[in-house]
């Protein structure tokens, strides 16, 4: 191929891109620029086409990071991407504007040209424009399965489709079914400075890996499979020792039922004013979504709780039924009193002084359920440890399994579910070195 017909090809693709009605934003992560960038110098290259290899070296660069194939990232920005035909498309096809579904086809075919433009095609060309004896490298990996399963199929339809066009009721599916923008890329968010962030490695923990409190799990399993169903599901407030899996348990919820479209959100205890916008916000989106609050607890100045209590009792706005709050606690009250803080008969800063009081204690009354996590007894304890080694695949008899566990438990932070996956953690960690030296 000659560089008439590259330039050709390259001034093809930068109308496509430049056309675009409504998935412009696909280019703007730093892989679509890199990709843009790299056009630009194939077709205006200096004398000796450095330019042009260093934008090559910036594109695969790029890719590396993201551990994805070119292909693979274009329809996975397709999949999350934010605009009207997405946003609208809770609607059904018939019922969106006509315009719309013919800006949607009129993009999926310009897009289409930029997926059959690999980077072997890439390579071919940049060696050809700086005059290269050999082809650059080609970046390529094994397709990744991301995140979310439910993804798999559209992406698979896309990538074997001849013409794009003919997915726009499918993606009208898919945005209706799953969403779009960051709740569909990513599966577990943290509240932060009044936005959204994703988290791309959450605690992989599963349900199966924690032993112990079965009645506890097993009642917060049935009421997230209330919401999952559309059911009206109940608040949970998580009470117990610390240790005891209560965090671990809430997490587990999520890699168990991510593919169900459950998604989770953690919020702060210094962000919690924020709750009744972060509900507003998720109020349309078709995913379910567990708020997650890790050791709750209030002082009797903090007025943290009315913005919390607002949540949880509801207010004018009826309660959202795609919304619950999850939240751990070592405190059953949640909010601390002293005996200094109760009234006293001559008191006569508030009239109603003990309605105040009760009003505070009873609080945790306003999740609408209530599970209790005692502490391990010494066989909960060695249970848990050895459904653990188990899992780890770690061989040690049960004798000085028992033994060893029951130190650690004594010289570290006594019996629960977190000092017997440190123990373990440690066990194997420990095993393991002590395989590889007498392999040596």
């Amino acid at each position: 191929m000659n560089n008439q017909t590259i330039i050709a090809q390259v001034q093809f693709l930068q109308r496509q891109a430049a056309s675009l009605l409504l998935y412009q934003s696909v280019f703007e992560g730093e892989v679509g620029k890199a990709f843009l960038d790299l056009l630009q110098t194939i077709r205006y290259p200096n004398a000796e086409g450095r330019d042009c290899l260093q934008a090559y070296g910036y594109f695969f660069k790029t890719l590396a990071l993201q551990n994805q194939n070119w292909e693979e990232y274009l329809i996975c920005q397709i999949l999350v991407n934010d605009n009207p035909f997405s946003t609208q498309a809770q609607l059904a096809l018939e019922s969106l504007p006509p315009a719309l579904i013919a800006a949607a086809k009129h993009d999926l075919q310009a897009l289409q040209s930029f997926h059959e433009c690999s980077v072997a095609c890439l390579s071919e060309w940049v060696q050809s424009i700086a005059r290269l004896p050999i082809l650059p490298i080609v970046w390529y990996t094994e397709q990744q399965k991301t995140e979310a399963n439910e993804q798999l199929p559209i992406i698979e339809k896309l990538r074997i489709l001849p013409d794009w066009r003919d997915a726009v009721e499918d993606l009208t599916a898919f945005y209706r079914n799953y969403g779009m923008g960051i709740f569909a890329e990513y599966k577990a968010f943290r509240w932060q400075q009044g936005e959204f962030i994703g988290i791309r490695h959450p605690d992989p923990v599963k349900l199966n890996e924690l032993v112990g409190y079965e009645s506890q799990k097993q009642t917060l399993v049935k009421n997230t499979e209330f919401l999952l169903s559309g059911q009206l599901a109940l608040h949970v407030l998580l009470y117990g020792s610390r240790g005891s899996g209560k965090s671990s348990l809430v997490k587990a919820l999520l890699n168990e039922y991510a593919h169900l479209n459950l998604r989770l959100i953690e919020v702060a205890k210094s962000e919690l004013k924020d709750l009744p916008q972060i509900v507003e916000l998720l109020w349309n989106k078709p995913q379910k979504f567990i708020i997650f609050v890790d050791d709750l607890s209030f002082e009797d100045s903090d007025d943290t709780f009315k913005a919390f209590k607002v949540v949880l009792e509801g207010s004018l706005t009826a309660r959202s039924q795609n919304v619950v709050v999850y939240a751990t606690s070592n405190r059953r009250h949640l909010i601390r009193e002293f005996f200094a803080d109760r009234p006293r008969p001559k008191d006569s800063d508030e009239v109603n002084a003990w309605d105040s009081v009760q009003e505070k204690l009873s609080f945790s009354d306003r999740f609408g359920l209530t599970l209790t996590f005692e502490p391990a007894s010494q066989n909960a304890y060695l249970q848990i440890v050895q459904h653990l080694v188990k899992l780890s695949n770690i061989e040690i008899s049960t004798e000085e399994l028992k033994h060893q566990a029951l130190q650690w438990a004594t010289r570290h932070n006594g019996r629960s579910g977190r000092t017997a996956r440190q123990f373990v953690d440690f066990l194997k960690a420990e095993k393991t070195i002590a395989q590889h030296e007498n392999s040596k």
